[in-house]
């Protein structure tokens, strides 16, 4: 370790940003995996040699270089807020922390920001309302998440509903990324090349800059609606939903007693009744409450939206977030990944009820897909037990078409948005012949010596 350390200090020329402290470096190669039971066990104590701060693409080429020559595995850390594990060194080595790079190069007149990977999405989000703009989607761990770690772990979340995720409808304009070779260079991916980088946990090469499209500001409200039962609630949540005269960033159905564990937003929850939250357009607010009171529901809070300096911050409460809540409440509770059919969905339901019962508690978040559909999934609220029972949720989901991305595998394809077409597989092959980047995390990916020919 002390001669690794040796070695990239006189690459980056900083002893500083070298770090070599057990308690620092072990914090830095943990993420949010202990959401899953299941990976829990299987990533506990992973932990790296040396944590490197970069502070440009230079002195990540130089890195890189030192790695590859030495053999050296590499595993790239946005924030730390994935769920899967991503940024958990499963053989040692480096991990290389993106935090320090986190510049926001400029906000063009066409709404497209340039920036550096670290940077905070909370910080983007700012910086872009102060010029008109607003983030297309973002996930519920805003205030902390990195733009770099979101497009190579995340997919969607807040204004999914009207713009998709960060794979859809051009959001990500363009990615630059360094290789592991002997001599690492810089690529620029733009239009569908981008699809090659994105989601694939850093283990195809290290992103040191990012074109992200965002969409013009607009000034939302937020809303809470209760009803007395799921149904009501996800039935007035579809017309919403799918009614393009509707201007909305968020639309969530919880079903009881899923609001029981938001504690700190109880004045707008109800005893047994499912729950609705909203980011609505301002100029809809009336319109929206009027047609929720016609639907059967109370209106248990409806104001405008301040930002994320908000109090009650809604967003806070839905897509993963719904989950931390539930963990808190009792750690028993974990999560998957589903995707409902839009025809079918409340037979489905209605499936899952029967068989697991209060085993699975619904929670939906609305979507809308690369195709311009409006899509209910949902990440539900399970109860672990085994993961032999867990196993049979995921399986009867999909026995009865419920898409499901299953967080609870440590690997890109295992996950359920790896591409098809191999995209990202054949990237790593061009630009990490070791396999040095992340390793253990792409399943389908066979070393090849660098000398070999690689796939197109």
């Amino acid at each position: 370790m002390d001669d690794l350390a040796a070695g990239l200090i006189a690459e980056i020329g900083d002893t500083a940003r070298v770090i070599t402290q057990p308690q620092i470096v072990e914090r830095l190669s943990r993420d949010f995996y202990w959401y899953s039971p299941v990976l829990k066990p299987l990533l506990d104590g992973k932990c790296a040699d040396v944590v490197v701060q970069p502070l440009n693409a230079k002195e990540v080429c130089d890195v890189l270089r030192y790695c590859y020559a030495h053999e050296v595995p590499v595993t790239v850390r946005g924030a730390g807020t994935g769920n899967y594990g991503q940024a958990v060194p499963l053989h040692r080595g480096v991990v290389l922390d993106l935090q320090r790079m986190d510049r926001i190069e400029s906000i063009g007149e066409d709404g497209v920001a340039i920036c550096e990977p670290g940077v905070r999405l909370g910080a983007l989000e700012n910086a872009a309302r102060e010029q008109g703009w607003e983030l297309r989607c973002y996930p519920s761990t805003i205030a902390k998440a990195s733009l770099g770690g979101f497009l190579a772990g995340g997919s969607g979340g807040i204004g999914s509903i009207a713009h998709g995720g960060v794979r859809d409808f051009n959001t990500v304009r363009a990615i630059e990324v360094v290789t592991m070779e002997s001599q690492p260079r810089v690529v620029l991916h733009e239009g569908q090349a981008v699809h090659d980088i994105l989601h694939a946990w850093g283990t195809n090469g290290v992103i040191t800059k990012i074109g992200f499209a965002l969409t013009p500001a607009v000034a939302w409200a937020q809303c809470a609606v209760a009803f007395e039962s799921l149904e009501e609630a996800f039935d007035f949540s579809e017309k919403i939903a799918i009614d393009a005269t509707w201007t909305k960033r968020l639309l969530t159905v919880f079903e009881w007693p899923i609001p029981l564990f938001f504690s700190p937003v109880k004045e707008v929850t109800r005893q047994g009744k499912a729950l609705i939250f909203a980011l609505i357009a301002e100029d809809q607010r009336a319109a929206f409450e009027e047609r929720a009171l016609a639907a059967g529901g109370e209106m248990t809070l409806s104001a405008p939206y301040m930002g994320l300096r908000s109090m009650p911050l809604l967003s806070d409460y839905t897509w993963n977030h719904t989950t931390l809540w539930a963990m808190k409440a009792n750690p028993a509770y974990t999560y998957l990944q589903c995707g409902f059919d839009a025809v079918r969905v409340r037979e489905q339901l209605a499936m899952l009820k029967n068989k697991f019962g209060s085993e699975f508690l619904h929670h939906m978040e609305w979507w809308k897909n690369g195709q311009g559909a409006i899509v209910p999934l949902a990440i539900p609220v399970v109860r672990f037990t085994t993961e032999e029972r867990l196993n049979e949720m995921i399986d009867f989901c999909r026995e009865i078409g419920v898409f499901v991305a299953n967080p609870h595998v440590n690997n890109v394809e295992g996950g359920g948005r790896y591409r098809e077409d191999n995209a990202q597989l054949q990237a790593k092959y061009r630009y990490d012949p070791k396999g040095l980047m992340n390793p253990g995390k792409m399943a389908t990916f066979t070393p090849r010596n660098a000398a070999e020919e690689q796939p197109a």
